[in-house]
């Protein structure tokens, strides 16, 4: 009767048992993965394979950095001139509009005003008493060598002479700046009007001009400037400044464009910043003398700065998690399946489908990083955790 009793007793143990292995290996298959430790995850070999993971070494790749500015086409302050009449006056003459072309020495302008005719007069009269105190100094100065007048009388004289020889000579600069030359002024031949004349080759940006208006001396009547001369502008914030130098290339775009056709090579870099914490850099169109720029376009620019071989990976092969960058390395691999660790890296440079990724200082460089299939298991790793 005992032995009935432990056999039965064997008997129950042993299916206890049996039922509870079973249902451990049930549970089992229904786990996606398994982990060893918070940032490690296995896969069995038909996970594996379902998953489709792909996995490589780091790249040494040439990455040049690119730095995004906007700004606008400029012209040098050399090549842009206002104009307005010295003296005032009304303006008797101007058919110019903006954006006209104009050219050097061309009339831009006739401006009447009274003070041209008393300037005239006055330089004809001065003109014509120097005329007779050059004879007369001459005479004085023989007649004091042979020592026939005083000396007060020559001195007299020659004062006299030394001023109207400077009045001459600043009537002639005024005459220049309303535009009439002084060697063709004739006695009787007095102009109420003079011309204002283009300083440069270019074109109208601003016209101000309207018949019979009068203007002050301060006022702009019109503003030109010179295309050929034209460059790209570009605000440069100050944490990216020392990136760039000199003869550096730079493609563009103006705001109605899509892509960045249109080059440039840098030739100044400003030493100050602005209220906006930028800093300007002057760059050379290839074509400045396009019949579609004019000064004040809003463009918008990349720079390339100088390329450097890094270790670069897919963009795919680098996730995010936590506001933190990572990549997957495998560590192992065996009946059991396959095991990845997550490693914290930081991203550098991007293009052209590949980031330059910053790594550990114990990380090592040929070790297999999953290049596909990363955000994967890092699903596989929350679900285990959760």
């Amino acid at each position: 009767m005992k032995t009935l009793n432990y056999i039965a007793a064997f008997t129950l143990s042993f299916l206890t048992l049996t039922a509870c292995n079973q249902a451990a290996k049930e549970e089992q298959k229904e786990e996606p993965a398994t982990t060893k430790a918070s940032d490690e995850v296995t896969l069995s070999k038909d996970q594996h394979k379902l998953a489709d993971l792909q996995t490589g070494k780091l790249e040494m790749r040439t990455l040049s950095d690119v730095i995004k500015a906007s700004g606008a086409i400029d012209v040098p302050p050399e090549n842009v001139v206002s104009i307005s009449a010295p003296l005032g006056g009304y303006i008797k003459s101007s058919g110019l509009l903006p954006g006209q072309q104009i050219r050097k020495g061309q009339v831009i302008a006739i401006i009447e005003n009274p003070v041209f005719i008393d300037i005239q007069q006055e330089y004809l009269e001065s003109k014509s008493r120097f005329e007779f105190l050059a004879l007369e100094y001459k005479r004085q100065e023989q007649l004091r060598k042979e020592d026939v007048n005083s000396a007060k009388t020559f001195q007299q004289v020659n004062s006299e002479y030394k001023m109207i020889q400077a009045r001459m000579s600043g009537l002639e600069q005024k005459l220049s700046m309303i535009g009439i030359n002084a060697r063709n002024l004739q006695s009787g031949k007095i102009a109420k009007t003079s011309n204002l004349y283009s300083p440069i080759n270019g074109y109208i940006t601003i016209s101000n001009a309207t018949i019979g208006k009068y203007v002050n001396p301060t006022d702009v009547i019109f503003e030109l400037a010179n295309k050929d001369e034209m460059h790209l502008s570009l605000n440069v914030y100050e944490r990216d400044a020392g990136r760039i130098k000199v003869g550096q290339s730079i493609k563009f775009s103006l705001a109605n464009e899509t892509g960045y056709n249109r080059n440039a090579k840098v030739f100044l870099i400003g030493k100050s910043t602005n209220s906006e914490g930028t800093v300007p850099v002057h760059c050379h169109l290839e074509n400045a003398g396009s019949s579609s720029l004019f000064p004040g376009m809003y463009a918008k620019a990349m720079i390339e700065t100088t390329g450097q071989s890094v270790p670069s990976l897919p963009n795919d092969a680098i996730i995010q998690a936590d506001g933190m960058d990572y990549i997957f390395v495998q560590i192992g691999a065996d009946q059991n399946g396959f095991t990845f660790k997550m490693i914290p890296v930081k991203k550098g440079i991007e293009q052209e489908g590949y980031t330059e990724v910053i790594l550990p200082d114990n990380f090592d460089r040929n070790a297999a990083v999953v290049l596909k299939g990363a955000y994967t298991l890092l699903s596989a790793m929350k679900n285990v955790e959760e």
